[in-house]
C-alpha cells in the first residue's frame, strides 16, 4: 500500500484534523505506513492544543474544511498563516462545502478532495515540502554538489 520510492524523507509529523473518525483513521494509518508521524485531532480545538506542543514537531496540517470546533477548517488555516507562517495547511473537502464556507476566506480553498485518495495526499505533501525547501534555501548547494 505504501508508494514505492518516496521522493523525500517523510515529514516530522502530519496533523490530521477531521471529525469523521473513519476518514481520519484511514488517512492517518496510510500516512503512518508511508513513514510519517501522525497526530490526530477530531476538531480544531484539539488541533490548536496539538500545535501548542512544540515537541510534536508538526510539519504539515491536513484539515477537513468542514472541521468542527471553535474555528472552522478555514479559520484554522487562517490562524496558522498568521501565527505559524512556516507551517503548511492543506484543506480537504467537497467543492460544495468549500464554496459555502469560503465566503470570507477565498484564498484558502480546498486542495484535496474527500474521500481522500491516500496516494494523492502523500504526493501532495511531498510536493509542498519540496517547494517550501526551495523557497527557504534557494541559494544553498545540494548535498554532493561540491
Amino acid at each position: 500500500m505504501t508508494p514505492a520510492g518516496l521522493a523525500e524523507p517523510p515529514a516530522q509529523a502530519v496533523l490530521v484534523v477531521d471529525g469523521d473518525i473513519v476518514s481520519r483513521h484511514a488517512i492517518s494509518d496510510y500516512l503512518r505506513q508511508c513513514g510519517y508521524a501522525v497526530v490526530e485531532a477530531a476538531n480544531t480545538d484539539e488541533a490548536l492544543r496539538a500545535l501548542a506542543e512544540p515537541a510534536l514537531g508538526i510539519d504539515v496540517i491536513l484539515c477537513d474544511i468542514a472541521a468542527i470546533g471553535t474555528r472552522s477548517g478555514f479559520e484554522l488555516a487562517s490562524w496558522v498563516r498568521s501565527h505559524r507562517p512556516g507551517l503548511e495547511v492543506k484543506l480537504a473537502g467537497s467543492v460544495d462545502v468549500a464554496a459555502r464556507t469560503a465566503a470570507d476566506l477565498c484564498e484558502a480553498g480546498p486542495h484535496l478532495a474527500r474521500p481522500y485518495e491516500p496516494e494523492a495526499v502523500v504526493d501532495y505533501i511531498i510536493r509542498l515540502r519540496a517547494a517550501r525547501a526551495r523557497a527557504v534555501s534557494p541559494g544553498s548547494a545540494r548535498p554532493g554538489s561540491d
